[in-house]
């Protein structure tokens, strides 16, 4: 349970969360989705959207001028299932894909190599029940949160595949997982791709996240002006304040701000 203290200030906040915006006024939305506006799941199909997220972020976007967009690892289409029946903007498959409300996303062709890496992997998946191939169309990672000691493993048999079939392929370390998605692209591109354009143009950019994945829009946020908040403990160095303990402290925030 959340109370407020006589400052008016919420609980599960870091002490340094002065940052933290109080108004949507002159501010665009840069959001991850897992482990910082919905909970970790075991399995990346597992997690559970709480009913009262997609209209809030649906009303942040309208009150914005449709400043709020969601910079994820996950592919367009399972963005829009996730906050359906509301359609927002993405930077999908960690900024490889930008799509705009009003505009159809560039299409994109998956690079010819991900067949051959998929094979690579697969054996080690069959060999490990515990970990999970997930084959995102212009990106593939293997997940191995139900056996975290599988991490050096499944590092070492992604960078081997981007090793011998990847070139114009990178591997994206994140949370029990390690992705091949493709090179030149990242969380701090789309960031900046979107605020060049009408809608965010003139913003501040708080950029919201949890992961080394997010760092990259972490440092374009802060260069752009804007603030970059974590959510949980610190991985290592970060251009982050460390602003929200878990993403219900996240949640409770945009709900009092919409």
């Amino acid at each position: 349970m959340t109370s407020k203290n006589p400052a008016g200030e919420h609980e599960g906040l870091a002490p340094w969360h002065s940052a933290i915006p109080r108004s949507a006024d002159g501010w665009a939305f840069f959001f991850d989705i897992d482990g910082t506006l919905v909970d970790i799941a075991s399995t990346p199909d597992r997690i559970a959207v709480p009913p009262s997220l997609p209209p809030t972020l649906a009303h942040l976007w309208k009150r914005t001028g449709g400043a709020v967009a969601m910079l994820t690892g996950r592919s367009i289409a399972m963005v829009d299932e996730l906050f359906a029946p509301y359609t927002l903007p993405v930077g999908a498959i960690h900024g490889s894909l930008i799509r705009h409300v009003l505009e159809p996303p560039a299409e994109v062709v998956p690079h010819p190599a991900l067949p051959d890496i998929r094979r690579v992997l697969e054996p080690f998946v069959a060999a490990h029940p515990a970990a999970l191939l997930e084959d995102k169309g212009s990106a593939v990672a293997v997940h191995f949160r139900l056996d975290p000691s599988l991490a050096e493993k499944a590092e070492a048999v992604v960078r081997d595949a981007v090793a011998q079939y990847g070139e114009g392929l990178t591997v994206q370390p994140g949370k029990m997982v390690f992705e091949v998605k493709p090179l030149g692209a990242d969380k701090g591109t789309a960031l900046d791709a979107f605020m060049a354009s009408p809608e965010f143009a003139g913003r501040r950019p708080v950029a919201i996240g949890d992961d080394v994945t997010d760092e990259s829009m972490f440092r374009a946020a802060v260069a752009a002006g804007g603030v970059a908040l974590g959510v949980g403990a610190p991985r290592g160095k970060t251009a982050a304040i460390t602003a929200f303990a878990e993403p219900e402290d996240v949640r409770r925030w945009l709900a009092a701000l919409t």
